[in-house]
């Protein structure tokens, strides 16, 4: 009997310290799993940044954004000629004959063919003379260059002197040089073009917007973007530019 139930002792005691590990082992697993956090994705790998790429200081960029002071000055000077065109042809302003446009660098004096010619014709006449006088009064203390464009309707001409428009309308805006040369202008500064029928603006199938394609505009250009309007030293101080040093190949 005695054997018996030392023998039951010494399995309980195995069998309760073998209870007590398996929920020590429990306890550890279940705390482990409470604190761990659980992952669902893995961070990616960082990557390497590249090296910075060599650039212009910040300063030397915005200078260039920046327009020069000359320039500035010559836009004023601009706006200041485009009121006094205004001022000077007003009555022929008022009649739809001429109209005056300012941008930034340049103004846009757009004049009615049947104020300075008459039909088919490229002589001026007495009024136009006039007119271009007046004109001339304004552009002849300014330095610009001045572009004078011809322009026609889309009616087909084909004369002994004019074989077409671009005939005429090349015509025309020489006839206009001449006279501001007559009136003191430099010729340095002045150019004849003729865009004929292909630039209009207004409808060409009436008779109201062949009136209004039938024309002469003067561009009186910023120096700084005028091909002859200044030498390439005098445009690059205008744009706050660095000017050329490539010497030029002679042929």
């Amino acid at each position: 009997m005695y054997s018996i139930s030392s023998l039951n002792e010494g399995k309980y005691k195995t069998l309760s310290t073998a209870l007590s590990e398996a929920f020590t082992v429990s306890s550890m697993l279940e705390k482990e799993r409470v604190t761990e956090p659980i992952t669902l994705f893995e961070q990616p790998p960082k990557i390497a940044e590249p090296p910075p790429l060599e650039s212009e200081p910040y300063a030397d960029i915005e200078k260039r954004r920046e327009l020069s002071e000359a320039i500035l000055q010559e836009r004023e000077k601009l706006s200041q000629a485009s009121a006094k065109f205004e001022e000077v042809l007003l009555p022929m302003i008022h009649d739809n004959l001429v109209s005056v446009k300012k941008h930034d660098f340049w103004i846009e004096l757009q004049m009615s063919s049947e104020l300075l010619f008459t039909s088919g014709n490229d002589q001026l006449s007495s009024k136009a003379t006039d007119v271009l006088k007046t004109i001339a009064t304004v552009i002849a203390p300014l330095p610009n260059a001045i572009s004078v464009e011809g322009y026609t309707d889309n009616v087909p001409i084909d004369t002994v002197i004019f074989r077409s428009n671009w005939d005429l309308s090349t015509a025309r805006a020489t006839s206009v040089v001449h006279e501001l040369i007559k009136t003191g202008i430099d010729p340095l500064r002045l150019s004849a073009t003729g865009y004929g029928e292909y630039h209009p603006i207004a409808d060409n199938s009436n008779e109201k917007g062949r009136f209004e394609n039938r024309r002469v505009t003067l561009v009186v250009s910023s120096q700084a973007f005028s091909r002859y309007g200044a030498s390439d030293e005098e445009r690059a101080k205008l744009l706050n530019l660095k000017p050329s040093t490539t010497p030029v190949k002679k042929p």
